[in-house]
């Protein structure tokens, strides 16, 4: 059952691929803030998918989010992310972001649940 209060925990680990010099948000060898907003969704998203209806899914639609502290490749990062809003099909989310140092992110995410063979559809006729 879809309620507030359900969270959601992810991870990563910082290598080259998710470096802002590898995504193209920097010139830096540091975790870019593209691949933390990744991760934020990803665990956005996993922690509800269980609560939703058969043919269901989400889809973001904002994201409000401060990075706060570069973090060097090697090292692992976490994501906490809880759903404080339920609005008919629009789900808010808090957001934080660690590394081993401490936090490097925080904010808040927007998706909307929506209908996944009709969403495809219409996307396909644009």
């Amino acid at each position: 059952m879809l309620q507030t209060g359900i969270k959601g925990t992810g991870e990563a680990l910082v290598t080259e691929e998710l470096s802002a010099r590898a995504m193209g948000s920097g010139e830096l060898p540091v975790y870019a803030t593209p691949a933390m907003l990744a991760l934020v969704e990803e665990t956005a998203w996993k922690s509800v998918a269980p609560a939703l209806e058969p043919g269901q899914s989400t889809v973001g639609t904002k994201l409000a989010f401060s990075h706060l502290a570069a973090t060097p490749l090697g090292r692992k990062v976490r994501c906490e992310t809880r759903l404080t809003e339920i609005d008919r099909r629009r789900l808010v989310f808090s957001a934080e972001v660690w590394d081993e140092a401490g936090k490097i992110g925080e904010g808040t995410h927007e998706r909307f649940i929506v209908d996944s063979e009709k969403f495809l559809a219409k996307a396909d006729a644009r």
